[in-house]
C-alpha cells in the first residue's frame, strides 16, 4: 500500500508540472499575440484554456481521492494540500494568459497599446515567459535558488507595472480612454500572472523545508 501511496504522490507531482508547463506555453504565446498582433495565435491561446481547466480539476478530483484513500499526515499530507493549491494558482496563471490573448483579438488588427508603452509590454511579456519556465522547473526539482528567482523577476513586474499607471496617468499621456484601460488591463493581468507564480513559490518551498517562507514585498 506504501508503494501505491507513493505512485500517487509522484502522479501528483508529475501532473503539475504538466499543467506548468500548458500554462508556460499559453503565456509565450499570449505575450507573443499581444505584442505582434498575431490574432491566431491569440484564439489558439483562448482555445487551450480549457486543457489547462480541465488538467487542473482532474489534479484535484486526483488530490481528494487521495486524501479520502489514504488519509496521509505530515509531509504527505503538506504534499497532497500544497498541490491542491498550486493547481488552483496554475489555473488562474492560465486565466490571465488568456485574457492578454483576448485583448489582442479585441484590437486586431491594431495592436493594444501605443507605440510609447510597447517597449514596457515587450519587457512584461519577457520576464512572464522566464517565470513561467523557471516554474516548471522549480516544480520538477523544489530548487529554492528558482524560488528566488522568481521572486526577483515579480519584482521586477511590479516596477514595469508601476511605470506602466505613472505613463498613463501623466500629464503627456496623449492616449484615448481606450488606450487607457486597456494598457491598464493589460498591465494587470502581466502582474497578476507573476503574482501567482510567486505564490506556487512559496509554496514549493514550505513543501521542500516545511517553512512558511515570506515573500519580498512587491
Amino acid at each position: 500500500m506504501r508503494e501505491v501511496f507513493q505512485a500517487e504522490l509522484r502522479e501528483v507531482q508529475d501532473r503539475l508540472v504538466e499543467i506548468a508547463t500548458l500554462v508556460s506555453v499559453s503565456i509565450e504565446n499570449a505575450t507573443r499575440a499581444f505584442n505582434e498582433s498575431n490574432v491566431s495565435l491569440a484564439e489558439t491561446v483562448i482555445a487551450d484554456d480549457e486543457k489547462i481547466d480541465v488538467a487542473a480539476l482532474e489534479l484535484d478530483e486526483l488530490a481528494i481521492q487521495i486524501l479520502a484513500r489514504q488519509q496521509p499526515v505530515a509531509r504527505d499530507l503538506r504534499i497532497v494540500v500544497s498541490a491542491l493549491r498550486i493547481s488552483a494558482s496554475l489555473e488562474r496563471m492560465g486565466d490571465m494568459a488568456e485574457h492578454i490573448a483576448q485583448l489582442a483579438r479585441y484590437r486586431f488588427p491594431d495592436k493594444v497599446v501605443p507605440k510609447s508603452l510597447r517597449s514596457t509590454f515587450a519587457q512584461l511579456g519577457e520576464l512572464d515567459v522566464e517565470i513561467a519556465k523557471k516554474l516548471v522547473e522549480l516544480l520538477k526539482t523544489e530548487d529554492a535558488k528558482l524560488a528566488e528567482e522568481i521572486r526577483n523577476d515579480d519584482d521586477k513586474i511590479d516596477a514595469l507595472h508601476l511605470s506602466v499607471f505613472d505613463k498613463v496617468l501623466g500629464e503627456t499621456w496623449k492616449g484615448a480612454a481606450v488606450d487607457t484601460v486597456d494598457a491598464t488591463l493589460a498591465s494587470r493581468y502581466h502582474e497578476r500572472f507573476a503574482d501567482h507564480a510567486v505564490s506556487i513559490a512559496k509554496k514549493v518551498q514550505y513543501l521542500a523545508t516545511g517553512d512558511w517562507v515570506t515573500p519580498s514585498a512587491g
